[in-house]
């Protein structure tokens, strides 16, 4: 899916605090685009290596890129800098406390590139801000049912309105476990191969309960009953007994649906009155832990009822 572009002002927004990054100038430039989900650090392009310079992503200005400037003549600094502004940069990041000099913040200033300060030491800014850039580049989509961490195990609970999806998730909230979200399910993709889930910021720790209304899941069944995130391991899709015509008995074909390019383990449950659908979501949960784990049900009965046959199966004459 097409990832929308993220500037530099809403990573400043998301992440500035835990980042501890101060806006020294530039603040016009803050719409300025981060086009790659790492950091670079431009000592080579300001020591005269031009062939490669990535200038598509936020730079960060370590003691080593510093005091080698600091060692140049007025003049030949200049002139670094404007080769380094003359890219479209989308900011510059002074880690350590290092404060720039009045003629990189001019040069800064011609070019409207925002400049940031922040304490952390070096590695520990450009390791905690890839990491952050990774997860505002991965793809993203939206899941519509509610989300149920199993011990350990993440479900998503489909189905149309009024099949019974938060009463289920209300019991199973009721034997221990947490919710993660409730009706809208925000997933991400993380390195190309998990998907994690989590809930809006607005409405979490709340669900929506037909009859009642908005309840406070936390404060209701206490912190334990909410997680904030949890990686996808399974999809339960709830269905009207009658709207189902072939039902898997032996469960010897495990079905997938993806989301993001993943394919996501995918069981339907047929509903009722009577039936306890809490208690068959859990089971169901029960089993793809088991099955990850690298025991099936099914192909177990299923080479015991083959191995008998072959006993009583006589042996050919010659």
């Amino acid at each position: 899916m097409e990832h929308q572009p993220l500037t530099v002002g809403q990573f400043h927004a998301e992440h500035g605090d835990a980042l501890e990054m101060k806006l020294v100038t530039g603040e016009a430039g803050l719409d300025r685009v981060i086009r790659e989900p790492t950091v670079n650090r431009p000592g080579l392009a300001l020591s005269g290596f031009t062939r490669y310079f990535a200038n598509k992503r936020m730079q960060v200005m370590g003691n080593a890129e510093v005091f080698y400037l600091r060692s140049l003549r007025r003049e030949e600094r200049v002139a670094r800098y404007a080769y380094l502004f003359a890219y479209k940069i989308p900011c510059v990041v002074f880690s350590r406390g290092l404060k720039p000099d009045k003629e990189f913040l001019a040069a800064a200033a011609e070019t409207g590139v925002p400049i940031f300060q922040t304490p952390l030491v070096t590695m520990k800014f450009i390791n905690k801000a890839t990491l952050e850039l990774e997860m505002m580049f991965a793809p993203r989509s939206s899941e519509l049912g509610c989300m149920v961490d199993i011990l350990g195990v993440g479900v998503i609970i489909r189905g149309e309105s009024g099949i019974g999806k938060s009463e289920a998730v209300l019991a199973l909230i009721e034997r221990g476990y947490s919710l993660v979200a409730d009706d809208v399910v925000k997933a991400v993709l993380i390195d190309g191969r998990a998907v994690l889930c989590t809930s809006s910021e607005i409405t979490r720790d709340h669900m929506e309960v037909r009859g009642i209304g908005i309840i406070n899941v936390a404060q209701m069944f206490g912190v334990k009953a909410i997680r904030k995130d949890k990686k996808l391991d399974l999809i339960i899709t709830l269905k009207p007994w009658d709207e189902v015509k072939d039902v898997d008995r032996l469960g010897m074909e495990q079905e997938y649906v993806q989301v993001l390019g993943v394919d996501i383990p995918h069981v339907m449950i047929p509903v009722r009155p009577g039936r306890d659908i809490a208690r068959l979501i859990e089971v169901a949960a029960f089993q793809i832990k088991l099955r990850k784990s690298g025991y099936n049900a099914a192909h177990e009965l299923n080479n015991r009822l083959l191995a008998q046959m072959a006993e009583k199966i006589p042996p050919p004459t010659s």
